[in-house]
């Protein structure tokens, strides 16, 4: 365990640097909304996904849908690490001529299992997977990984009270509770707290978690259960460089050519 821990902490580190190089190319924005989901991808698609890259739409696969699209680049650099395209395909992101978008296009490159743009799609989506897999017998699992600001959309809590009422015990849910949106702190333009309770209310099995500590993620994902499973993973927005963590100017801000030196010597001396 301790040796693949060592790895999982060396990928975390290279994909920072991936979507670093590709927001700064790009002169894009959602740095930080990347960086506090590292450590969540990585567990996935390094422990917990069963799904093979050479045969990335094989019938009974487990899906991963990423719901705040604008994560992309973590995504894009995850999956490029598995072997599902080229790193060399991260060069041609959010660019005239590029292929890969800013929000997800399920045609843009293997291994992306729906499109995105506005937030609250991706759980329904994932619910109706899930609902389909049951259905059909198809033991894959249904993973959605949410914003905590997304969850201000209702949709969110239609799908939630749904797959709480049909017992969809093989979808798993992932909240990034980095506690940062758009224009202000979760608190401030829409409390979710008792967030936890919530969930137990809508008959969900519910798990709050550090979503940067390797362990915690493995544990939570590998606890069976008999109802939907929702991983409340607390994470820092911009986890991993100093002056952009809990920042909220970073939610949009690219960074110019001097921070970007910064955070790359310090993601490089990590």
């Amino acid at each position: 365990m301790e040796h693949n821990l060592e790895k999982m902490i060396e990928l975390s580190r290279r994909i920072r640097i991936h979507v670093l190089d590709m927001v700064h190319d790009a002169q894009s924005s959602h740095v930080c909304a990347s960086y506090s989901i590292v450590e969540i991808l990585v567990t996935l698609y390094s422990r917990i996904l069963k799904i093979n890259p050479k045969n990335p739409n094989e019938l009974t696969r487990d899906k991963f849908i990423l719901s705040k699209s604008h994560g992309s680049c973590a995504l894009y650099a995850i999956l490029a690490e598995s072997s599902f395209f080229s790193l060399d395909l991260l060069k041609k992101y959010y660019i005239d001529g590029g292929v890969l978008p800013g929000h997800l296009d399920k045609e843009s490159a293997p291994g992306i299992e729906h499109s995105m743009g506005s937030l609250g799609h991706g759980l329904p989506f994932g619910v109706g997977l899930s609902y389909a897999n049951k259905i059909d017998q198809n033991k894959g699992q249904i993973y959605v990984l949410i914003g905590d600001g997304e969850c201000n959309e209702g949709t969110i809590w239609e799908s939630a009270m749904f797959a709480g009422h049909h017992k969809l015990d093989n979808l798993t849910v992932i909240v990034d509770y980095n506690k940062i949106q758009s224009f202000g702190r979760v608190d401030e333009i829409m409390n979710l707290e008792p967030f936890g309770q919530k969930w137990t209310s809508f008959n969900w099995d519910v798990h709050e978690i550090d979503g940067h500590d390797f362990e915690q993620l493995i544990n939570a994902f590998e606890l069976e259960s008999t109802k939907p499973k929702v991983i409340i993973a607390n994470t820092v927005k911009g986890k991993g460089v100093s002056f952009m963590e809990n920042k909220l100017e970073w939610h949009y801000k690219s960074p110019n050519s001097k921070q970007y030196e910064e955070a790359l010597q310090e993601l490089e001396n990590k």
